[in-house]
């Protein structure tokens, strides 16, 4: 089952430490524990496009890509890894992103994240716009019950993004409010695609071929949370599940796939 996320009243625009020192400091920390793996590299000019030239197939073929990611950026942009967890006491967490500067059409987005295991640590949301050092937005987000994908509605915070402009975002279990160190981060990079430039996207989210158009045509953001909104709407639906947990497996996020996957047979039982 997706999950939805709600933000805790008190927070908005607020850090675990207070004002704008707590924020600097956050920011700072998970940049130092991200090290270069967050440097972007764009080559070439003109549009963002997508390689279009491989066809969308049936899940059923594990042999076929879905996804056809953007052709102009270097890879590291995933932050954590695949999971991201220490010992047996604390949850996994992984972003459901690619480990590149990934696309949305949208000017509101959602964004995905995993969950292995319930937690009684805080969890913490950090928007950032790549051009500023001050998070756009940082506060804590209500601590899910139950292992899952979760989702977070930028429009529900009131994030707007702006065409051509890379936003870094991370959700942090924060297992020591005074040590940044000792945070589990995971997160990725977004950039919306001005409508004038973007490979036709598909705005809709009526059926797993609006999925399937989106990941052909390179928008990972509005594809991955299009099957996530469908399979919210109809759990049962072992297909949408399996474009899912094959999308997963593309950008490397076996383990969160395999999840998925394993949430099939149990509804089956």
């Amino acid at each position: 089952m997706i999950h939805r996320i709600t933000m805790l009243p008190f927070a908005r625009h607020s850090s675990v430490e207070s004002g704008k020192e707590g924020a600097v400091k956050t920011f700072v920390g998970l940049m130092l524990m991200v090290g270069t793996g967050l440097t972007l590299v764009w080559s070439g000019s003109g549009p963002i496009d997508a390689v279009a030239e491989q066809s969308v197939v049936s899940p059923d073929d594990p042999s076929k890509p879905l996804y056809v990611p953007p052709k102009k950026y270097a890879p590291r942009a995933r932050v954590g890894g695949e999971l991201r967890g220490t010992d047996e006491s604390d949850p996994e967490i992984a972003a459901l992103v690619p480990d590149h500067v990934a696309l949305t059409a949208k000017k509101t987005p959602s964004l995905n994240w995993y969950l292995s295991k319930p937690t009684k640590h805080q969890i913490r949301f950090t928007f950032v716009d790549s051009r500023i050092i001050k998070p756009m937005y940082e506060a804590p987000i209500s601590t899910p019950g139950d292992a899952g994908i979760y989702t977070i509605n930028l429009k529900d915070l009131g994030l707007n993004l702006e065409p051509d402009v890379q936003y870094r975002w991370y959700v942090s279990v924060v297992r020591d409010s005074n040590s940044h160190a000792s945070e589990l981060v995971a997160g990725g990079v977004i950039e919306r695609c001005d409508l004038s430039a973007c490979f036709d996207p598909v705005l809709t989210c009526d059926n797993h071929q609006n999925v399937l158009d989106n990941a052909r045509r390179g928008f990972w953001y509005d594809a991955m949370s299009c099957v996530c909104s469908l399979i919210d709407k109809n759990p049962g639906d072992p297909g949408l599940r399996r474009i899912r947990a094959h999308l997963l497996k593309e950008v490397g996020l076996h383990g969160v796939a395999e999840w998925d996957l394993r949430m099939i047979q149990s509804a089956l039982h």
